[in-house]
């Protein structure tokens, strides 16, 4: 935009309110014409957040049972409507966005990867994009069970954004796919010490398998780790990977049942470290219960209400610290895609899943 240099973490982009953090913005300037220190990306791919892909995708089946049509149809519709108005994929609803999929189209002179990164790379953005100014030409096609949308489309990554260029031994789909949560995994390898126990809920899912790797590989021979699964599907694809002491279905929105069942795994002990990815509200008070005095609760969900994990927690006695899902830790993406490297059978489940 005429030689301009642009806040280095996107305020400039911000018109409601004017000169605020793109990410709490209401609105975004989503124009692909880009400042000296950004980067334009063409978007083919989104990465929706499993809780607002959720929740979306429960607004839709809602609409077509109502007024008819396909689910998809209203989905599509939903997504491009939230972009249209905020100029970014910011669900209003869990506040959260997802990440991207696509190829740079030009590098500002004045961005820190001027010197290195050449139009034509092929990349995934690691940051929200509930912060990303993004432009939606048309939604092609929506995968409800990947959680993806495919897209034409622009989008804008500021001089601070972070990103990885995409494995050329990776299927596209598959790489975004693991980086998407890959700060589950990073943040899981940083809590978890040898010879706990660890409870991760949601394991069937793709943050709860790569969870699951990094558990056991860091709990080691002397430590337990146990699977939640919310469905028989989900506790399938936990049982296959072979890495959980036990596997056990329970509804973590019931957090004294859930803690029964629990307690049956584990013979009765609480968690040293519990690991929440489910994609659905409610589950705060499982996650606590379930972690001994003085344990560790990271709610990498999106879906977590603070409130209520903090007053949850208080309102029982338990004594437990409590870890926001920051979806960066530093090497995160690495850390994700060893998990890959390192468990061929991890990463079959994934190639089926994602490929």
């Amino acid at each position: 935009m005429d030689g301009r240099t642009g806040c280095p973490y996107g305020s400039h982009r911000s018109l409601e309110p004017r000169g605020s953090l793109p990410q709490p913005a209401w609105k975004l300037d989503n124009r692909p014409e880009i400042f000296d220190n950004e980067l334009l990306i063409r978007v083919d791919t989104l990465n929706v957040d499993a809780a607002s892909f959720t929740q979306l995708e429960q607004a839709a089946e809602a609409k077509a049972a109502e007024v008819g049509g396909e689910v998809t149809h209203h989905l599509a519709d939903a997504i491009l409507d939230i972009v249209r108005q905020r100029g970014k994929l910011h669900n209003p609803v869990t506040g959260s966005g997802g990440m991207l999929l696509g190829t740079v189209r030009e590098v500002g002179p004045r961005h820190p990867a001027a010197a290195t990164l050449a139009p034509g790379t092929r990349l995934a953005t690691l940051v929200s994009l509930s912060l990303t100014p993004l432009l939606l030409e048309r939604i092609r096609r929506v995968d409800r069970e990947r959680d993806q949308v495919e897209v034409d489309g622009w989008a804008v990554l500021f001089a601070s954004g972070i990103y990885a260029p995409i494995p050329p031994h990776l299927p596209q789909t598959l790489a975004l796919a693991v980086l998407d949560v890959a700060g589950a995994p990073a943040q899981t390898a940083r809590l978890v010490r040898p010879g706990d126990d660890v409870l991760v809920i949601g394991a069937g899912g793709k943050s709860g398998l790569l969870c699951l790797h990094e558990g056991r590989k860091r709990a080691g021979v002397t430590g337990r780790v146990f699977a939640m699964a919310h469905s028989r599907a989900s506790a399938q694809r936990a049982e296959a990977l072979g890495l959980a002491d036990a596997v056990f279905t329970a509804d973590a929105r019931d957090p004294l049942a859930a803690l029964e069942a629990f307690h049956r795994a584990s013979g009765g002990r609480d968690a040293d470290v519990t690991i929440n990815c489910v994609n659905v509200p409610g589950t705060e008070m499982t996650s606590v219960l379930c972690t001994r005095e003085g344990g560790t609760v990271y709610f990498f969900s999106m879906a977590t209400s603070f409130t209520a994990a903090a007053l949850g927690a208080e309102g029982i006695g338990r004594d437990v610290t409590m870890v926001i899902g920051n979806g960066y830790a530093r090497g995160h993406d690495r850390v994700a895609l060893a998990c890959l490297e390192e468990n061929p059978r991890l990463r079959q489940m994934f190639e089926a899943w994602f490929a």
